[in-house]
């Protein structure tokens, strides 16, 4: 069947023998590549279906269709021409893992990041009506989306300007890990209400107790009065106080209903629509069915067995996330102020172990960032010590909270900064690419990244006594690095000097020491004897050591990051020393002034001249 549907243009002729018999070539095929490749399994697995019918009902072209965070639009690129690339996915010159506007005409916005559909398909409904294009617009958004407040925006500005939208709601029940919040119970009440069930059983009852020849007849019209109960429960709900019709639940697996309902709101609604749906994340494949969270995103791993895809190692290390996870919450129980908070990210930062031990002193906020940072700050206010752990790109979208809330009345949040650097496959939206930039303007803000595990376990220490003000730390994606090396004790803004040198200094931040210890050792080789220094912080900055370096007659810095230049690391370095009248010749590695693609990390390292070779070769010119 895939090969028969080059274009979405054919799904509309298939009969619902070919759509079902389409809808499980789409299930093989996704795992199949996934099991290869890695990927978003579970969240694509559970929207087969619904993909399928929306490519029956509606043309992608005219309908817009915008899938919130576009992790679950696997089926989608496979059906709207992409399925020859579909092995390239996630790979460096291949399919990216989300929807993107420069990859195909059939994607309708760029996504990647939780809530933005709404307010992007207002935006592109008024921009048809504008063309004086009537065609309806179409979001695909989650349940766990439902847990951001721009989710809200959308949906009321779009109630307020009563623009022809349609709404799927599809509601699995899980975010990125469980969802956690109002919205998953209220969802699941419309359900299982006791009165909606009460009514439900009633007239159930009462149709059993009449004559056969009847009770045909009857069934019918309980259904149908299922249904009018169900509208006379709903028009209180949050979503027809918004401004929207109101449409389901139905089952997101049954393929002819889901068509059926999509017709009937395409042909007989002109007003904002919600189309609540009940999807099954990871439906098809027994495992991603049993451990959604698991199979959520997920490297490489045997589709038959269902087990991951693990490089041997005969001493396996640790993540950096689960050494934080577990220093945190080895310090909680003697630190009874502790407090662990994220943002829907429970499982990526380490903290299960955490949530379970102190389930009094952890929140989880859901898809939430903008609150999460305001939270602690209220947590902080009170003298207690908030953790909160978020990813660097999501960290993103609570910029003003961390200025405004935090920063500006100096309390002591301590940010857990994951995912720092490149990301790899998942690309420029999950890139934590500019966390150092963003953060190192602002006044009272103190930041630190260790160069591996030991020092990230002596960072959270430090994190733990510091409350002049916010304290964050930066660490990457990915098993933890060591070194036999000295250890310095951990000073507000100092850094460490590994060797002593002469004639030009390496200076590292973060786990970019790993390619400066390496350009260290190739030119130790070559008799070239440089100082080679762990940063550690990238605010304060270490002017003492600066000021030493010139006096010691360095002439050349060399600065290694894994962030933006622009307002980096480096960037730190030169305002320094212009602050200080030091005249060096620095020349800054990091990631250029673009948007660094998706692909194996080291690929990338090697696509931008942020690799040993690169600094080595450069450092030979100099």
């Amino acid at each position: 069947m895939l090969e028969k549907v080059q274009n979405p243009d054919v799904i509309k002729t298939l009969d619902l023998i070919e759509l079902k018999e389409l809808c499980k070539d789409l299930r093989n095929r996704i795992i199949e590549v996934t099991s290869k490749t890695g990927g978003h399994l579970a969240p694509s697995l559970g929207v087969i279906e619904l993909t399928v019918a929306l490519l029956n009902v509606f043309d992608p072209l005219k309908n817009r269709i915008i899938w919130d965070v576009g992790h679950q639009s696997y089926a989608y690129k496979i059906l709207t021409g992409r399925n020859d690339k579909f092995e390239t996915l996630r790979q460096y010159g291949g399919l990216s893992g989300f929807n993107s506007i420069s990859e195909s005409k059939y994607d309708a916005f760029g996504v990647g990041h939780s809530s933005t559909s709404l307010s992007a398909a207002l935006g592109i409904s008024i921009a048809k009506e504008h063309k004086q294009s009537p065609d309806k617009t179409i979001v695909v958004i989650g349940d766990g989306a439902l847990t951001a407040g721009e989710a809200y925006e959308g949906l009321n500005n779009i109630g307020g300007l009563k623009k022809d939208i349609i709404v799927i709601l599809n509601d699995n029940s899980m975010s990125i890990s469980k969802n956690v919040g109002g919205m998953h119970h209220y969802l699941a009440n419309v359900l299982s209400g006791r009165h909606y069930n009460r009514i439900k059983n009633d007239v159930w009852d009462m149709v059993q107790t009449l004559p056969r020849g009847v009770k045909n007849k009857i069934i019918t019209g309980a259904r149908r009065f299922e249904e009018s109960i169900l509208n006379m429960i709903i028009p209180n709900s949050l979503f027809e106080d918004l401004g929207f019709r109101y449409i389901g639940p139905i089952n997101g697996h049954d393929l002819p209903t889901a068509i059926k309902i999509l017709k009937q709101v395409r042909n007989n609604i002109s007003e904002p629509a919600l189309v609540h749906v009940i999807t099954k994340k990871g439906k098809g494949y027994e495992f991603a069915e049993k451990d959604a969270t698991k199979f959520h995103g997920i490297s490489s791993f045997n589709n038959i067995t269902g087990e991951v895809n693990k490089k041997k190692a005969k001493h396996p290390k640790p993540s950096y996330s689960k050494l934080f996870g577990d220093t945190l919450t080895e310090i909680a129980k003697s630190d009874k102020d502790v407090v662990a908070i994220t943002a829907a990210m429970c499982d990526g930062t380490g903290l299960n172990d955490f949530r379970e031990k102190f389930p009094d002193r952890f929140y989880d906020v859901g898809i939430a960032e903008q609150h999460a940072v305001t939270f602690a700050a209220g947590v902080a206010c009170e003298g207690l010590k908030p953790y909160v752990a978020i990813y660097s790109t999501f960290l993103q979208r609570a910029f003003d909270q961390i200025i405004h809330d935090v920063a500006l009345q100096k309390l002591p949040v301590k940010f857990a900064i994951d995912r720092g650097g490149l990301v790899g496959e998942d690309g420029p939206t999950h890139h934590g690419a500019f966390d150092l930039s963003y953060l190192r303007c602002i006044p009272n803000m103190v930041i630190m990244a260790p160069k591996d595990g030991d020092e990230l376990k002596r960072m959270i220490l430090f994190m733990n006594k510091y409350n002049k003000g916010p304290i964050a730390v930066r660490y990457p994606r990915g098993v933890i690095d060591e070194y036999d090396l000295k250890k310095e004790r951990i000073r507000l803004g100092k850094f460490e000097v590994i060797y002593d040198g002469e004639k030009i200094a390496i200076l590292c931040v973060g786990t970019s020491f790993k390619i400066g210890f390496e350009v260290y050792n190739k030119l130790k080789a070559k008799n070239i004897k440089p100082y080679l220094i762990n940063a550690r912080f990238i605010k304060p900055i270490d002017g003492d050591l600066l000021k030493k370096l010139s006096e010691k007659n360095i002439k050349n810095i060399i600065t290694i990051e894994e962030n933006a230049l622009y307002g980096g690391f480096g960037t730190a370095i030169l305002e320094k020393c212009n602050e200080m009248k030091i005249n060096f010749n620095i020349n800054r590695f990091g990631l250029p002034d673009e948007f660094i693609t998706y692909g194996d990390a080291d690929i990338l390292r090697k696509k931008i001249g942020l690799t040993v070779q690169d600094i080595y070769s450069t450092i030979l010119t100099l």
